[in-house]
């Protein structure tokens, strides 16, 4: 896959990038779907879980196990915590809510890490992106039309994975600041572990020949996704990439519906096209701040470093 998107003009990367996550996405959802048809959702992550980490052994064993160190265990923990709840939320809304609609719903996690910032990291906005984030829960509602739809537990638990990875969200940009990529990853995997293992006992069972391929389709694909959005993000801003993701929306609704009958109607494609908008706006928005950030501390460096007299 690296050889194919290099030998792309270098601004056609990162929107292939993109794609190629998108696609893979959306086929964990189908697998995890498949999968929970014949082993409860609880079960398919914590082989979710147990897969995952086994792919990173390799890359941790290679870069020395010293890169696992750590100062900020409890920081870890929290990261984790909030994960595992988002994990098993959204495995068990695949397996049991139409995909189209909690594809839309997923489509908030930017708006709920934004308003988790504000909350709780104090973070300053101006009111651009307050007037995306009401436009973006218009959009929630649009999709959920509480008091018209029935609040279903699968539905329940889209919205909370989407409340839960917004935190995961926030705590990975804190450790982000002093831990390597690999080590965030590999520590929520080891951590996530253990009490997805907890929660899956109940619905125990050994997997069969076509369920351990099916398993190794949702690890596969996790994997490609991870990769491919990082690698879409390091090579372009967010707003240049997150136009792409609605390929994922057109892919899940074609999975749900073809494969599964999900049903699906013009509510749900407005109101996810209203939450991405959002998104896109207050990706953009964050990137001017980013960007303004660095001009003023470029500006401050070029100032203390003038001569007295210029």
């Amino acid at each position: 896959m690296d050889f194919l998107v290099s030998r792309l003009p270098a601004h056609m990367r990162a929107p292939a990038w993109m794609i190629v996550a998108c696609v893979a996405f959306a086929a964990l959802w189908g697998f995890v779907r498949l999968a929970s048809e014949t082993m409860h959702a609880f079960l398919v992550v914590f082989y979710r879980n147990l897969l995952g980490l086994l792919i990173l052994l390799p890359s941790v064993a290679a870069g020395g196990w010293a890169a696992l160190a750590t100062s900020r265990f409890g920081a870890h923990v929290r990261r984790a915590t909030s994960g595992v709840i988002a994990t098993f939320a959204v495995f068990y809304a695949v397996a049991n809510a139409p995909m189209a609609t909690v594809m839309a719903i997923n489509y908030t996690i930017p708006l709920f890490a934004t308003l988790a910032a504000i909350l709780f990291l104090g973070e300053r906005v101006r009111w651009r992106r307050i007037a995306a984030l009401v436009v973006g829960f218009i959009g929630m509602l649009i999709v959920v039309r509480p008091g018209h739809v029935p609040l279903t537990p699968g539905i329940g638990a889209a919205l909370l994975s989407a409340v839960a990875t917004a935190f995961s969200i926030i705590a990975m940009k804190q450790l982000s600041r002093t831990e390597s990529s690999l080590a965030i990853v590999t520590w929520s995997f080891v951590l996530m572990l253990p009490p997805s293992l907890l929660l899956a006992l109940p619905y125990w069972k050994w997997p069969s020949g076509h369920e351990l391929l099916v398993l190794a389709g949702v690890g596969l694909t996790a994997a490609i996704g991870q990769s491919g959005t990082v690698k879409a993000f390091a090579l372009a801003e967010a707003t240049a990439v997150l136009p792409y993701d609605f390929v994922r929306f057109g892919l899940v609704i074609l999975i749900g519906t073809v494969g599964f009958g999900d049903p699906v109607d013009g509510f749900t494609y407005l109101g996810g096209a209203v939450i991405l908008c959002a998104t896109i706006y207050i990706a953009h928005r964050e990137a001017v701040a980013a960007r303004s950030a660095r001009a003023g501390t470029a500006s401050a460096r070029l100032s203390a470093g003038a001569s007295p007299e210029a």
